[in-house]
C-alpha cells in the first residue's frame, strides 16, 4: 500500500490517508480481502501519530470500505457498483470543483476551461495507454 504525506499541504493527515487508500480500493490498487498494514506499522512507516491512523480506518470503515476482523486486522470489503460510482462522483466532484473555482479565478470561460480540460485529458490517457 503505496501512500505518501504532505506535512505542509494544509490538509490533514486522516485525510491525507482516506483519500489514498480509498482511491486505492476504488482503482484497483487494493482488491476485496486485501489486508490494510496495522495501525502501528503504517504509523510508523508515515512517521505520524498511530491515533491519526486510526482515526482514518474508523472513517473507511464506516464508510463501508473496510471491515475489522476481532484480533486479525481491517480488511477490504466487496464494494457494490453504485456505491463505487458513488465514491467516484464524490472525489471527482470536489476535484473539479476546484479546478472551477480556479478557473473563474484565472478570468478563463467556460469554453476556455473545457478545453485546458480536454487537453490536460487527452494528453494525460494518451501517455497512459502506451
Amino acid at each position: 500500500m503505496l501512500l505518501e504525506i504532505d506535512h505542509h499541504s494544509g490538509v490533514p493527515i486522516y485525510q491525507q490517508v482516506i483519500r489514498q487508500i480509498r482511491q486505492q480500493i476504488i482503482t484497483g490498487g487494493l482488491t476485496e480481502g486485501a489486508q490494510l498494514e496495522t495501525v502501528r506499522d503504517l504509523a510508523a512507516r508515515l512517521n505520524v501519530n498511530p491515533m491519526t491512523v486510526s482515526k482514518a480506518y474508523s472513517f473507511l470503515e464506516a464508510e463501508g470500505l473496510v471491515e475489522r476482523k476481532r484480533g486479525i486486522g481491517l480488511f477490504v470489503v466487496n464494494v457494490k457498483k453504485d456505491q463505487m460510482e458513488q465514491i467516484k462522483n464524490r472525489l471527482l466532484d470536489s476535484i473539479v470543483n476546484k479546478a472551477a473555482v480556479t478557473a473563474i479565478q484565472l478570468g478563463m470561460s467556460e469554453d476556455e476551461a473545457l478545453e485546458f480540460f480536454k487537453k490536460c485529458y487527452r494528453e494525460y490517457d494518451s501517455e497512459n495507454r502506451r
